[in-house]
């Protein structure tokens, strides 16, 4: 006798206007599994997920729980009947603890007062349970994100999830603390709960995934086992073709320096030491990638040298300009495109519709007299769009509906249009997918051989490894080492917690 799934989705679709999101898609999730679900950005991943939270009501099909039909129309509904969702970016409130957030809706009370005791005794317990160490004490603004996760996925196991929703878990976890969390996932599943795992990672998805769905612009694909699985054939199941898994480029033949950083140091938000004395150059023609474990302040660093974070000693030059003190906007106007690290905070403007945030580096040149052109914007917004396959709207289209990686689309769109002579990437491809990551490193290797000088700065090392001319390692806030692309990972690895590397 089959055993039933512990969740069944039939024939689901979803429509938003004229856009199919999702196209009668079928999905089977067994008790005690890890089932993938893969796709590009925008095929549907995410929607599809949303209507089994509640978030979205389907306009056909339906979903069975343990092999009875159910009906769910909120996420209280959804937890209720023990799913649970950790979004890609965190619904945690930063400036309560991890206990109070926990226990956020469904508070132990002694008397009309929260009884914080059981509370944070009740943390420890599901802590111990599950091995998801958190201290229930700690106040979750001051956690890092691998922590912050744990917590979110403490709170769906609180409420009594059997079905776990984990939405891109790894897209801002190092290397490290995402085999933390497939440790996490394994013994959630031997002790019966089942997990929906969604990533755009193919090796993680083959490490721990036992089955994979794959959706492509709204449709069902196929569902495989990962066992006999490659990366190369889940590729050309997202894509549709054959995709490219390394980077080809020429050698490159670099030429004057166009970004110079001289003895440059910074602070944190904290006030404390961030940056220290680091020095480097950025020539024309060449990409010099940026490596080291996060938070050891590449992103105070990549903030002091766009304007966006004032330096406590150095100088930063673009072409022989010094531009150290002169803020975003004229940092930007003297040759530097940012493609940020965080799209939200940085990148976007999530209420202002695609035209707008496109239009942010080239408003000058499309108004007359003071007024905007809409009409200009709208036109330079759809060419960009075209180019750079940004799927899911058009000019009109609020930024903040768009998929995370095609959001991310529309950055570098945006900022490698503006004719830059340096290009600061940092995290260009997080959350795209591979087909796009193919796409961005093609683009940032022809920037490159147009003479403009890159500088990349990524968590994924084989990324910096396959795109880089040179790369320089960072660690508590020093250039430690420059190392040839071709080193091997345990010296890159050696550098990155600050042990000494012979480079021959």
């Amino acid at each position: 006798m089959t055993e039933v799934p512990a969740l069944e989705l039939r024939r689901i679709t979803k429509r938003f206007g004229t856009l199919v999101a999702n196209d009668a898609v079928d999905f089977e999730l067994r008790r005690g599994e890890i089932h993938a679900l893969l796709g590009e950005n925008g095929a549907g991943k995410s929607t599809l997920m949303n209507v089994l939270y509640g978030l979205h009501q389907p306009d056909e099909g339906e979903i069975l729980l343990d092999g009875k039909p159910v009906e769910i129309n909120s996420p209280r509904e959804a937890i209720a009947l023990g799913i649970g969702m950790v979004h890609q970016h965190f619904m945690l409130v930063p400036v309560m603890t991890v206990a109070e957030n926990l226990v956020l809706g469904a508070e132990p009370r002694s008397g009309p007062l929260l009884d914080y005791k059981s509370a944070a005794e009740r943390v420890r317990e599901l802590s111990r349970r599950y091995g998801l160490a958190v201290d229930p004490d700690a106040r979750v603004e001051d956690l890092g994100v691998g922590s912050q996760q744990r917590v979110e996925i403490l709170r769906a196991l609180f409420r009594g999830a059997k079905v776990l929703v984990l939405d891109e878990p790894t897209a801002v976890l190092t290397a490290q603390e995402a085999q933390d969390l497939f440790k996490v996932l394994r013994g959630l599943t031997e002790q019966g709960t089942s997990v929906v795992f969604i990533s755009h990672k193919l090796n993680e998805v083959l490490d721990i995934a036992d089955r994979v769905t794959v959706l492509r612009r709204g449709e069902k694909i196929d569902t495989v086992p990962t066992e006999g699985a490659t990366e190369r054939s889940l590729a050309r199941l997202m894509v549709g073709r054959d995709v490219l898994l390394r980077v080809e480029k020429p050698e490159h033949r670099p030429g004057e320096p166009l970004l110079r950083v001289e003895d440059l140091s910074a602070r944190d938000d904290r006030g404390l030491p961030a940056v220290r004395g680091v020095t480097f150059e950025v020539r024309a023609g060449e990409i010099v990638g940026l490596a080291g474990v996060d938070a050891n302040g590449q992103s105070e660093l990549i903030e002091t040298i766009v304007g966006l974070r004032k330096p406590d000693a150095g100088t930063v030059t673009i072409d022989g300009r010094d531009v150290t003190h002169l803020g975003p906007r004229e940092t930007l106007a003297a040759g530097i495109s940012h493609i940020a690290e965080d799209r939200h905070r940085r990148g976007l403007v999530l209420e202002f519709d695609l035209a707008e945030n496109i239009g942010l580096r080239f408003y000058r040149n499309m108004a007359k007299m003071g007024w905007l052109s809409p009409r200009k914007l709208a036109a330079k917004a759809r060419g960009l769009l075209r180019e750079f396959d940004v799927r899911g709207g058009d000019a009109d289209t609020r930024a903040g509906s768009l998929s995370g990686g095609n959001q991310q689309k529309v950055v570098i769109a945006r900022e490698l249009n503006a004719d830059p002579k340096v290009i600061i990437a940092a995290q260009p491809t997080r959350g795209l997918d591979v087909g796009a990551i193919e796409f961005v490193h093609r683009r940032l290797v022809e920037e490159r051989d147009a003479g403009r000088g890159v500088l990349l700065v990524s968590l994924e090392l084989e990324e910096i490894r396959s795109l880089s001319d040179r790369v320089l390692v960072m660690y508590e806030g020093e250039i430690v080492a420059e190392l040839p692309p071709s080193s091997s990972e345990e010296d890159f690895g050696m550098a990155m917690t600050g042990g000494k590397v012979e480079v021959s």
